[in-house]
């Protein structure tokens, strides 16, 4: 067989196309000599031999013969699969790379989306997030700011003890609490 005619699409067909009929061939006339040897076996009694017997000794040989068959009916299947793959991952892949390619060309354009574009609106946010960041002047144009904070009011004050005078720091507990200490 010529090597180079092989790595072609029909040649790789033909040889596994063969190889396969021939195991399946042999893998019928092994299953048709499984049935004559069991059958023949059957017939044969030996000296000593208890009832059934024989037609034990003939399905324990007719089980060699029937492990052959499948043995050959999957390599037939594995010929197959080397065809299959062949087709599909050596053959098939050029083509296959340049329709993802086009898909991908063609979701690129539908999208509206330009590799320099995107790359310019890539930078652009970075710049913006990094200013953002550092308080540098940007704002968020979703959020629109209040004229004034929003103030809440409640009928009793949210604090419990009275803040310190703004004039001078709070040296210890007794500034806040003038009556501790006392025992009354």
């Amino acid at each position: 067989m010529d090597i180079n005619a092989l790595f072609e699409k029909n040649g790789m067909r033909d040889f596994t196309a063969e190889q396969r009929d021939t195991f399946m061939n042999d893998g019928q006339q092994i299953r048709q000599m499984q049935r004559i040897v069991q059958a023949r076996l059957t017939q044969i009694s030996l000296d000593g031999d208890r009832p059934g017997a024989a037609g034990r000794r003939a399905r324990k040989m007719a089980k060699k013969f029937g492990k052959l068959a499948h043995l050959l009916e999957q390599a037939a299947a594995q010929c197959e699969a080397i065809n299959t793959a062949y087709v599909h991952d050596i053959l098939e892949l050029p083509d296959r790379r340049l329709k993802a390619i086009a898909a991908k060309e063609n979701r690129r354009q539908r999208l509206g989306i330009a590799a320099s574009g995107v790359q310019e609106q890539i930078a652009g946010s970075l710049n913006t997030s990094v200013n953002t960041f550092h308080g540098i002047g940007a704002t968020n144009p979703q959020v629109t700011p209040l004229a004034q904070a929003p103030q809440y009011h409640t009928a009793t004050p949210s604090y419990a003890y009275p803040a310190p005078p703004a004039h001078q720091p709070t040296s210890s507990i007794a500034d806040l609490f003038p009556n501790i200490g006392e025992t009354g």
